[in-house]
């Protein structure tokens, strides 16, 4: 807006100058109308003039002039200087803040891959108020991720050096989401290396690409192409049960939500039954499952099973309810 006003100001400048000096000329001079915007046009222009002015009049008005064709190419420059410099030094401030904002990320997730299933990923991180980074390199990713302001590194994931810079050693997660399986195999491989402890979810296309991703290290293993045809089957066998899974796993959800709490050894609540704890009636919240220690799942667990150290639990409630469930289970609380 302050560039328009600009340039609309420079325009009005430069019109008003030829036109008062095209009348001037005409008057002063009784020139035609064509000759004297010639002499105006040339005076303003400071290229020069094909005669002097025979009298002090014209030459006082040529001398107004050349002043306001001075000021006005003075002006035009500092419009042209302050917008290319404005430019480079936006350009390297937005470096700064964002090379800062990658300085300061802890336990953030690392998308690789910005494709549909990545900006999909990236959306319900986004509802979920979780932080993240994208990893991509391709113009419509790069321009999807600037679209909605997310934290992008143009690199690619397949390059330890981009892994590296997307915080990878400080990261919580891992979403290898690129359309290759080759490249998504390379960067489990690179990742699980670096980071044995990373959680790593990966996108795969088929059943083989699925088993080697999981030898490289990948912890869980997506097919979309599977998962949207078993969720589409279950539409039309179990269309309700589908559509409760999908309020309660779906982050921009209006009312019920889906969250999963690891118990602490230092939590003061592990060792009690879920009786004992009065769970529901303390937060609202529903423990439909335990995953216990040895990797089992308890489902709609009964109130005398504990609720021990070790143990995740899978709770059901708005996003209230499940924060209470979360301070019941909070550390050393």
């Amino acid at each position: 807006m302050r560039r328009l006003r600009q340039i609309a100001l420079l325009l009005g400048a430069v019109v008003a100058t030829i036109a008062g000096g095209t009348v001037g000329f005409h008057r002063i001079l009784h020139e035609t109308w064509f000759q004297s915007f010639y002499r105006s046009v040339i005076t303003a222009s400071l290229t020069g003039l094909d005669t002097v002015p025979p009298s002090d009049a014209a030459r006082a008005l040529s001398i107004g002039m050349a002043v306001c064709g001075l000021t006005i190419i003075g002006y035009a420059g500092a419009v042209i200087v302050e917008t290319i410099s404005g430019g480079v030094l936006t350009g390297a401030l937005a470096e700064r803040r964002r090379e800062r904002a990658l300085d300061r990320m802890h336990d953030h997730f690392i998308i690789c891959g910005y494709g549909r299933v990545g900006r999909r990923v990236a959306e319900e991180f986004r509802h979920s108020g979780v932080s993240y980074v994208v990893l991509d390199f391709r113009e419509d990713a790069v321009a999807a991720a600037k679209a909605h302001g997310d934290l992008l590194i143009e690199g690619n994931g397949t390059e330890d050096e981009d892994l590296a810079h997307a915080g990878l050693d400080r990261a919580r997660g891992l979403v290898v989401a690129s359309d290759d399986d080759a490249d998504n195999l390379y960067i489990t491989l690179s990742a699980r290396n670096a980071r044995p402890d990373l959680q790593i979810v990966a996108r795969a296309s088929d059943e083989d690409a699925m088993k080697k991703l999981r030898l490289a290290g990948a912890d869980r293993v997506v097919m979309p192409y599977t998962a949207a045809g078993r969720t589409m089957a279950n539409l039309v066998l179990r269309p309700q049960v589908t559509e409760f899974l999908d309020t309660v796993l779906t982050a921009a959800g209006a009312d019920l939500h889906m969250a999963q709490i690891e118990v602490h050894d230092t939590c003061e609540s592990a060792g009690k039954t879920i009786r004992d704890l009065r769970v529901r009636h303390e937060t609202g919240a529903i423990i439909v499952a335990l995953r216990k220690k040895d990797g089992t799942f308890d489902t709609t667990p009964e109130p005398e099973v504990l609720v021990e150290a070790g143990d995740v639990i899978v709770g059901v409630g708005t996003s209230d309810e499940l924060q209470r469930l979360e301070d019941l289970f909070a550390v050393g609380g």
